[in-house]
């Protein structure tokens, strides 16, 4: 590859686009007008990321971090200051060493993320070329991995041009916005201006640098780092020959105007026209010009900045929102779950108030059910506008639940046994299998979707979005094989039962849509395992080995078409594929297992998981038990509930193993099956009450 021209890249700190304005900051401005612009996750290996974190990423591509005092994975610690100067230099070297470095190092290979603190030093030098780094964030950033920074000075207005011009890649640091009101009172980098001054000052030092850069280079702008222990999206810029006024996207995000902090790295090196080491965890960033009205148009530049506003306003706000969603909605099923259990008390009332009260709860844990389809339909609204956005969020999901369970209620289904359950699981599904199609947008910034200032996903089918998927499917896979079977007809049942798991395995599976590696050897087993049933195929040892090695090698086989695509092309596949042959498999599933214990004991309501599973087995394993009282009229009359509720359960436990945050996988999946089951039960209860049985033909089921 051609070299594109010098490039820049200024490093900053905690600024947000929410900070930027034409009179405030007029050089930043000038970048919204006529550059490049993103909103940038910069989550490190730590919940918030330190000045210092920042610019280690940068330096390795992948998320890295500091492990100073008081710094641990996961927790909000104290941010250690940027070192001012480099120790003494080596024989032969003009700059010298960062200090720190070798603890840098350490935390890096501690942190199982596969970073090399150094890679684009390194990869630079490799092929003789430099770096010149001013100032000390630009140190750590331009450091070889031995910790070497062979060009270096401190921020200097009047010899900053002589010096960008040194070298073909330059990294500028002015300097980092730390919030007074929100940095840890234990922060070597306290600040001691305000924050609007500290802003100012920023701007002040981009006008400079974009002054001095050298003709025909271009000037990439990074926020690395949070202003304090708030984490947010921050600001990304570019500017030059290769860039004008638009867009800057990513195919690691893949979503328009959001990019990833592991994305300059290799940004940097195709600039530079280097070859991207296969371990890096980013893409290059893409120049997407603005279309009409004119990108420097006071309309498109309005258009522009109301879009990163958004992305910066909704995961902050939603951020903050999830856990007492969670905590609430979780408490809200249990006490459902809890008087459905009163309602098993055959001795209240009479025939006629018994069935009302059973119909009315029945009602009510259907329209449970359809709240967390609609938790990603309230992204169609823009509720983090909403003056009190836990008021706005909380309304545009009730719009979403109340037209779905008006579907589910009112409609000629309404009497069938499965006929709710069957329009809430095809409104799941169907959401969510669009969103993933076409770009996962309701999925970001949504209560039980991805967030991007966590970083972990931005696109396909995350844990929490695929328990809800595979959960649904299963219960569908339930519906349409009761009816089948019903009818006379298992081996039509089995191949309907086999379509429905196979279109949803390719849909989470696919790089394109899904990009799921931990979903599908789940979501496999519970279909074959219903399909089994309906044919009466009795499971052996050797069945039950032939299906593991069958769905591990159709793993192998797409995430190894996968890899063959270019490396900024794959999807986690094609990534875990890499990792396995650079030997980083091993460290990538202890990480998995470590946040999967972390999540599971930090979160108590969690810890009810496997206690659930282990009491939802013993249910299903012994239906005559008493604990399974409440189920068993329902067992009798459908022949396939129980054996298709053990296939959910069974995927609920292969993903709470395989994934990590796996926990919540089965309980976000038990927030769309148990009320949806409970929702049968009750409705088996009603028709028990009347003389008449209950009108059935939309979904016949077994007598």
């Amino acid at each position: 590859m051609a070299l594109n021209g010098p490039i820049v890249v200024v490093g900053t700190g905690g600024l947000s686009w929410s900070d930027v304005s034409a009179q405030a900051t007029p050089a930043l401005w000038s970048l919204l007008r006529d550059g490049a612009t993103a909103a940038l996750s910069v989550r490190s290996v730590h919940a918030n990321t330190c000045p210092v974190d920042g610019w280690l990423t940068l330096s390795a591509g992948e998320q890295a971090g500091d492990a100073g005092p008081g710094r641990g994975s996961g927790a909000k610690p104290p941010c250690r200051s940027l070192p001012e100067h480099l120790t003494t230099p080596p024989a032969g070297m003009t700059a010298g060493k960062v200090p720190h470095w070798d603890e840098y190092l350490a935390a890096a290979a501690a942190t199982r993320f596969s970073a090399s603190p150094g890679l684009l030093g390194d990869q630079v030098a490799a092929h003789g070329s430099c770096i010149q780094a001013v100032g000390p964030g630009a140190a750590l950033g331009a450091a070889r991995s031995n910790g070497i920074v062979d060009r270096y000075q401190p921020y200097d207005a009047p010899t900053l041009a002589a010096a960008l011009a040194s070298c073909p890649a330059a990294l500028v640091d002015v300097g980092a916005v730390r919030d007074p009101a929100d940095v840890d009172p234990r922060d070597e980098s306290t600040p001691t201006t305000s924050r609007p001054q500290q802003v100012v000052a920023v701007d002040a030092r981009v006008a400079t640098v974009l002054k001095a850069a050298p003709q025909g280079s271009d000037v990439l702008l990074a926020s690395l780092a949070d202003g304090g222990a708030t984490e947010r999206l921050r600001l990304v810029a570019a500017t030059g020959p290769n860039f004008g006024a638009g867009t800057l996207e990513s195919s690691s995000t893949r979503q328009p105007g959001l990019v990833q902090l592991k994305d300059l790295t290799p940004t940097v090196l195709q600039h530079l026209g280097l070859p991207l080491p296969p371990r890096l965890g980013g893409s290059p960033l893409r120049f997407v010009p603005q279309g009409a009205p004119a990108g420097s148009s006071g309309q498109a530049v309005n258009e522009r900045l109301r879009a990163l506003l958004d992305y910066g306003q909704a995961s902050h706000e939603v951020h903050a929102l999830v856990e007492p969603f969670f905590y609430g909605w979780t408490l809200l099923q249990l006490a459902l779950y809890l008087f459905a259990a009163v309602l098993w008390r055959r001795g209240w009332g009479t025939s006629t108030q018994r069935r009302r009260l059973l119909g009315v709860t029945r009602r009510v844990a259907v329209v449970a059910s359809t709240v967390p389809a609609s938790t990603f339909l309230a992204n169609l609204l823009p509720w983090w506008r909403f003056p009190a956005p836990l008021v706005g969020v909380v309304a545009a999901v009730a719009v979403f639940a109340t037209a779905i369970s008006m579907l589910a209620l009112l409609g000629p289904w309404r009497r069938r046994l499965f006929g709710p359950l069957v329009v809430v699981c095809i409104a799941t599904t169907a959401v969510l299998a669009a969103d993933v199609m076409t770009g996962s947008r309701l999925q970001l910034s949504s209560l039980m979707g991805e967030q991007p200032v966590v970083g972990g996903r931005y696109f396909g089918l995350g844990n929490v979005s695929f328990a809800l998927f595979a959960t649904a499917t299963l219960l569908l896979c339930i519906a349409a094989g009761s009816h089948l079977v019903s009818l006379g007809r298992p081996r039509t049942a089995a191949a309907a039962v086999a379509a429905i798991g196979m279109v949803a395995v390719i849909i989470d599976i696919s790089p394109s849509w899904g990009s799921d590696l931990g979903g599908p050897p789940a979501l496999l087993p519970g279909v074959i395992l219903l399909v089994l049933t309906i044919l009466q195929v009795r499971l052996t040892w050797r069945r039950l080995l032939a299906i593991g090695g069958g769905i591990g090698a159709l793993l192998v086989l797409l995430g190894l078409l996968d890899w063959r695509r270019p490396v900024e092309s794959r999807s986690h596949l094609g990534r875990f594929v890499q990792t396995a042959i650079d030997g980083g498999a091993w460290d990538i599933v202890v990480r998995k297992l470590e946040q999967n214990i972390a999540l599971l004991f930090g979160t108590p309501l969690l810890l009810l998981v496997p206690v659930g599973l282990v009491l939802l087995g013993a249910i299903l394993a012994r239906p005559t038990s008493r604990a399974a009282s409440p189920l068993r009229r329902a067992f009798g009359r459908v022949q396939l509930l129980r054996p298709g509720l053990i296939a959910i359960l069974v995927m609920w436990a292969l993903g709470f193993a395989l994934n990590d945050s796996g926990a919540a996988i089965p309980a976000v999946g038990g927030t769309l099956a148990l009320p949806l089951v409970l929702a049968v039960a009750l409705r088996t209860l009603e028709d028990e009450t009347v003389a008449e049985p209950a009108t059935t033909s939309a979904l016949p089921l077994p007598r």
